[in-house]
């Protein structure tokens, strides 16, 4: 595990990360946690001290990486864009698990489980992810047949959602 102080900070304008918040972690660091490695991983452990796991470093091409930290992160740890945190991680070795629910739901509708699993894995665990977000349970059976539906027309993640704007 590594242990860091960081300074949490927001894109301006940079294509699709515009506006996202998230801290840095530098390169040295990062090479702490998985030597020789320059693509996205799965890291663990604390955020000053609201626990997490399962959320990827992503690559910012220097060496460093970032961890993004969504409105439900800083929501939690009770910090914006200029606070100073105290960051520590782990590699997660735990590997992410599709919702059972929507598993059960795309065995029904054989063309859609087709379809899902062309996907590479990052893109089945976006539709995953963003069930098990839901907040309450007609939004959580919502976005399961959002999903069944968009997969058997071979749509993707980001389709479905820009469909779903346009509604």
């Amino acid at each position: 595990m590594v242990q860091f102080t960081a300074t949490i900070r927001k894109f301006d304008a940079q294509g699709e990360k515009s506006g996202w918040t998230y801290v840095q972690v530098p390169a040295d660091i990062a090479q702490a946690l998985k030597p020789g490695n320059k693509k996205a991983f799965r890291v663990k452990g604390k955020l000053d001290a609201w626990a997490f796991s399962g959320t990827a470093l992503l690559p910012m091409g220097d060496g460093s990486f970032i961890l993004v930290l969504n409105a439900a992160v800083r929501k939690a740890i009770g910090k914006r864009k200029g606070a100073v945190l105290k960051v520590q991680l782990a590699v997660d070795a735990k590997e992410p698990e599709i919702n059972a629910a929507l598993l059960e739901c795309l065995a029904d509708e054989p063309r859609a489980l087709d379809y899902f699993n062309t996907l590479p894995k990052s893109h089945r665990l976006y539709f995953s992810k963003w069930i098990e977000s839901a907040r309450t349970n007609p939004t959580f059976t919502k976005r399961i047949a959002m999903a069944v539906n968009a997969l058997s027309r071979n749509m993707g993640y980001g389709e479905m959602l820009r469909e779903g704007k346009a509604l």
